[in-house]
């Protein structure tokens, strides 16, 4: 059974897809916080991603990382630079080092938010980041590419929509992602054997979507969601919103400076660093 590290662990994203794989791997589970959930038979190991020691520790002797770690939102720059920049160049580098060939990094839809909701977009397209978060994460599918022609690496960029099993609003009738195909696309990351750098989207196979999926589906993956059974009682509750943002596949990230973290560090910890 392989060994997978799942860096950013404890946040949702990290929780339910420990929940969903723990039949097919074993799971090292890595967080600055402690674990919201623990799993039987999972490892858990604490670590800084912004400090390269701690990446050299917990990339060691595995067979390939699901990086989720990092600043889940837009913030402020010093919190994205450490997490998100620097963090993500550490775990890179140490697995490089530590002889990880493959490396699943889920990047976000937000590397492309500012392109028009009435677009419909592949892996192709030009990167439109929304936000400084946005940013980051463009950074992270570079730094793969790199990675992957320079010291052949097999790295596997998702740009994940947003993680649920029930959208909460029109927007997310375009970009869900449920827990199973989320596991799913992951677990081709980890098993494909022809992975070099690809990008693929992360979402279910939702009929509002704005992301020609093509890639992905080359691959293999067959979603098997879809947001449409939510949308007539979204709709109807559905509030209007920020002009600019609704017209953007981005949202609120198109206009806002800082949203509130959904994963705080305790106060010993701050101000900067968080694993999502």
């Amino acid at each position: 059974m392989k060994t997978i590290l799942i860096t950013g662990a404890s946040g949702d994203v990290g929780t339910h897809l420990r929940r969903e794989l723990a039949a097919k791997y074993q799971i090292r589970a890595s967080d600055l916080r402690d674990l919201k959930e623990k799993i039987k038979g999972q490892k858990f190991v604490r670590a800084d991603i912004s400090k390269f020691s701690d990446t050299l520790r917990i990339t060691k002797g595995v067979d390939a990382i699901v990086h989720l770690g990092g600043y889940s939102v837009e913030g402020p720059w010093e919190g994205i630079l450490s997490a998100n920049i620097i963090g993500c160049y550490n775990v890179f580098e140490a697995a490089r080092r530590n002889g990880v060939k493959r490396i699943l990094f889920p990047t976000s839809n937000h590397a492309t938010g500012f392109y028009r909701r009435d677009q419909t977009i592949d892996h192709r397209v030009y990167p439109k980041p929304d936000s400084r978060y946005g940013v980051s994460k463009v950074f992270g599918e570079a730094l793969a590419s790199l990675y992957a022609d320079k010291y052949g690496m097999e790295m596997f960029c998702m740009r994940i929509g947003n993680v649920n099993a029930v959208p909460i609003d029109k927007r997310r009738l375009s970009i869900l992602f449920t827990p199973r195909d989320l596991a799913q696309l992951v677990t081709i990351g980890i098993e494909h054997p022809a992975i070099r750098f690809e990008i693929v989207y992360g979402v279910s196979r939702n009929k509002r979507s704005w992301y020609d999926n093509s890639n992905a589906y080359r691959l293999g993956y067959k979603p098997q969601d879809d947001s449409e059974i939510f949308a007539a009682d979204i709709l109807r509750r559905e509030q209007p919103g920020d002009r600019t943002a609704e017209q953007y596949q981005g949202g609120m990230f198109v206009v806002a400076e800082e949203i509130p973290n959904p994963a705080p560090l305790p106060k010993s910890s701050r101000p900067c660093r968080t694993n999502r």
